[in-house]
């Protein structure tokens, strides 16, 4: 395996030049509402509260301001009528009729799923590989790191069933570790380590991933062509579905990530993200630069994915985002709680960055990426204090506590625009050319899907961002999170369970409201879109998890993905026709 810093490479001018460009964006995305900012809390002098209000702002800023940026960046590349691919990685090489020579382990990774549906959503991706003639270049590794034996047997029946249904009943190998130590990166670089001889490469897919034989093979493609390249990213987009919470969540994410997506492939070149699943990743260097470190308290790491990018990268290989929709797809929890408990367990992974930043293994950028996906969920608690600084800032008597109203709305909507900026900019491309509003259903049904989204959206926002302040301290104060299955089947959820688990977001958001109205209809009006949510985060559960509910926004065609509409998708119709009609 030749060492990847003496192949070709990424140009590193050109590289310089574009961080630098972001840097200036994101500085000046940065320095405007923090100076309208600065303008409005100094109006009648300085209290203590606003001044911890600045500074809280300027240390959240830079993040958001990254979101703004990056959004930006990434909209002029999709905008600017060229392939994506190209204008962010313009020295790959792909030739997609070259012939396939690379040995590629399609890894599933489970634990305590039904295997039944897991296989059957790679079953498709089997027989396509198969009618394009390139199957034995293929194989499936079911890693299994289920613990319950009834559920073990279970499972192993599922896959033998599956086995007998093949063609090719040899590609298909099965393993259930007896400890599953390490959680998922353990179960991958066990199969790297003691069962990876005959591959170059492997695909991770989790137990919802779907992926088509076109984005598979391409993943295969350009790894193959590109010999510096350890890992390549796809943009994994979200399943049809008619569950509320899902539908509506998936509809802004998807426009919202391929702005952004496009931004951070630009500025992040071959230092670019791993989310730890629907990737290509070259086995070599994988297995001798990818091993996850244990953490100073003996802990291991559960999120494995930005951490073994950055290893990989600090070894001196490249890791890429493709930026295009391509086939690559994931499901979304199918309501508030269980978006709420994946969350926590994303929070307490990310969190455990802090303990890795001064390894010497990584590279600046490197270090970067685990920055940025803390802050993913430490810009949570510093908005909660700025808006109990707000209020008590609002309720303080001092003449000094007069805020300027013009210049705080100002700095609050260009923060709002910075945070959204990805979904708007998502959407007004969307809008701007007719080929993507007929695949999203047409202008008029994409525009109100954007409306319904922007409102489920910012009433979401709060409501997690209570959730992962309270729990970021119970984990300081020592609580531990750990690595439990994921519930994805949809269902209602009743009153009384969303009474039980969101009473306290509630209170929490009426308190704030109810200070903000005794401090005037002017400090009322600015935190009422900012608190909402919070107020109304049981009724807001039990209606996003209403199955009728969903049905409905199906026949109207609310928050539909462009599968929907395509008769070629991979996934079933949400609806059979009577239904749609009924």
């Amino acid at each position: 395996m030749p060492d990847p810093r003496h192949v070709r490479a990424a140009d590193p001018a050109l590289m310089w030049f574009r961080r630098l460009a972001y840097l200036a964006l994101v500085l000046a995305c940065c320095a405007i509402p923090l100076a309208l900012l600065w303008r409005a809390l100094g109006a009648g002098g300085w209290t203590v509260a606003e001044a911890l209000i600045w500074v809280l702002a300027a240390a959240v800023s830079p993040w958001i301001a990254t979101l703004g940026g990056s959004a930006i960046v990434g909209f002029a590349v999709l905008m600017a009528g060229r392939d994506p691919l190209r204008v962010v990685w313009p020295d790959a090489r792909f030739d997609p009729d070259a012939t396939l020579t690379l040995r590629t382990a399609l890894l599933v990774c489970i634990r305590n799923e039904d295997t039944e549906a897991v296989l059957a959503r790679v079953g498709p991706l089997l027989a396509a590989l198969d009618a394009r003639g390139v199957g034995d270049r293929f194989a499936l590794f079911v890693l299994s790191d289920t613990q319950d034996r009834d559920l073990a047997a279970t499972e192993a029946e599922a896959v033998e069933a599956f086995r007998a249904g093949l063609a090719h009943p040899q590609r298909l190998h099965y393993r259930r570790r007896e400890s599953n130590e390490g959680f998922k990166a353990g179960n991958v670089m066990e199969f790297v380590q003691n069962r990876s001889a005959g591959f170059e490469a492997m695909i991770t897919l989790d137990a919802d991933s779907v992926m088509t034989a076109e984005c598979v093979l391409r993943l295969a493609r350009l790894m193959q062509q590109n010999p510096t390249v350890a890992l390549i990213q796809t943009l994994i987009v979200a399943q049809p579905t008619a569950a509320v919470f899902p539908r509506l969540f998936q509809f802004g994410m998807r426009h919202g990530m391929r702005a952004y997506a496009a931004g951070i492939a630009w500025w992040q070149g071959p230092d670019g993200p791993y989310w730890g699943h629907n990737a290509i990743i070259r086995i070599a260097p994988f297995r001798d630069h990818a091993e996850l470190p244990v953490l100073p308290n003996g802990a291991r790491i559960l999120s494995h994915d930005q951490v073994e990018a950055a290893l990989l990268r600090g070894a001196g290989w490249e890791v890429r985002l493709d930026p295009l929709e391509q086939g690559s797809y994931e499901a979304n929890p199918p309501s508030l709680l269980e978006f709420m408990r994946r969350d926590v367990r994303w929070m307490a992974g990310n969190l455990q960055y802090f303990a890795l930043l001064r390894l010497p293994v990584f590279s600046w950028m490197g270090r970067i990426q685990l920055v940025l996906a803390i802050l993913l969920f430490l810009w949570s608690p510093i908005v909660a204090a700025m808006a109990v600084a707000a209020l008590v800032n609002a309720l303080d008597a001092d003449p000094r506590a007069v805020v300027d109203a013009g210049s705080g709305v100002a700095a609050t909507i260009l923060f709002a625009l910075l945070f959204f900026a990805p979904k708007l900019l998502g959407a007004l491309e969307v809008a701007l050319k007719p080929a993507a509003r007929a695949a999203w259903g047409g202008g008029g049904r994409f525009a109100a899907g954007v409306a319904v989204e922007f409102v489920f959206y910012l009433l979401l926002v709060p409501i997690s961002a209570l959730n992962q302040t309270v729990e970021m301290a119970a984990m300081a104060l020592g609580r531990r999170v750990g690595w439990a299955p994921q519930r994805r089947e949809d269902r209602r959820v009743p009153v009384g369970v969303a009474l039980r688990a969101l009473w306290w977001h509630t209170l929490a958001g009426v308190a704030l409201l109810v200070g903000f109205a005794l401090a005037g209809w002017t400090a009322f009006l600015w935190a009422l879109p900012l608190l909402a949510g919070a107020v109304l985060a049981a009724p807001y559960c039990v209606l996003t998890a209403d199955p009728a509910l969903g049905v409905r926004l199906v026949r109207a065609g609310i928050g539909a993905i462009p599968e929907e509409h395509d008769p070629a998708s991979p996934f079933p119709k949400l609806l059979s026709p009577q239904a749609r009609a009924a």
